[in-house]
């Protein structure tokens, strides 16, 4: 098992583009984990411009599937003063399969102070039991540790749709926001809590705000909830939000997912 950090370093530059091999131990089915895909995207970009201000916000499509080598180009629309907007595209073998709109901003001064996105009440992570099984039939999971701290499980039949677990990395991962991004996608489509039997997915986009640049947590373990708001003709759109263990909100993301059941 290759853990995060040592996976990124082996994110090299080759001509124009980064290029990486990705192990088969961080596959979704024939494809790498979203959340992956999408840390490559950003981690090429803070290599390849290396005094940009904070990333605010991130957009991806999760166009086609990756695996194996890939090769990842950031090109820079817009800078300005205090923000910068970078488009990555992250390319396989089978042509493109993911492409990311990445916004930075500086931070500035405001007259306005306004958080209202509140933790929910939960114990600690050592008092919740795992979340995913010891032996995960998706091999991406082998590389987080979970504890359940609420809200439902894939399989429950359940009319509320909601996941909330902690989730942290298992081995070394960056302590920066490609760590953050690259954990942040792991919990399965809230979706799931509603299914009767076991049914293919599929990511299509996945948007995620960061609400801080500062991202610190208590011994590596972050608070995730996912919930599925709307699942209509085969797509389900969800929001998720991050929290660090003292319960400072730090990411709000939304996803849609296809669903085949």
């Amino acid at each position: 098992m290759i853990d995060l950090s040592t996976l990124m370093q082996g994110l090299t530059r080759d001509a124009d583009h980064h290029a990486i091999t990705v192990t088969e131990d961080w596959l979704q089915g024939r494809t790498i984990y979203g959340g992956l895909a999408a840390a490559i995207c950003v981690e090429s970009t803070l290599r390849d411009i290396p005094d940009l201000p904070p990333l605010r916000s991130a957009q991806f499509s999760f166009v086609g599937p990756a695996a194996g080598r890939l090769t990842a180009q950031p090109a820079m629309l817009r800078r300005g003063k205090s923000t910068a907007f970078v488009a990555v595209d992250l390319n396989g073998e089978g042509g493109l399969a993911t492409r990311a709109t990445l916004c930075f901003g500086a931070a500035r001064q405001s007259a306005l102070n306004h958080e209202t996105i509140v933790a929910p009440i939960v114990p600690r992570w050592d008092a919740c039991p795992p979340f995913f099984p010891d032996k995960p039939l998706i091999s991406f999971m082998q590389h987080f540790e979970s504890r359940r701290a609420g809200g439902g499980y894939p399989l429950d039949r359940s009319n509320d749709p909601t996941l909330l677990m902690w989730l942290s990395h298992r081995g070394s991962a960056p302590s920066s926001v490609t760590g953050l991004i690259a954990l942040a996608d792991a919990p399965p489509p809230a979706a799931m809590v509603m299914f009767e039997k076991f049914a293919p997915i599929s990511t299509m986009t996945w948007t995620i705000d960061l609400l801080t640049d500062r991202f610190e947590t208590e011994d590596g373990w972050w608070l995730v909830r996912s919930a599925a708001e709307n699942i209509v003709d085969g797509y389900s759109s969800q929001t998720l939000t991050v929290w660090n263990a003292s319960g400072k909100a730090i990411a709000i993301a939304r996803q849609n997912v296809a669903v085949f059941i």
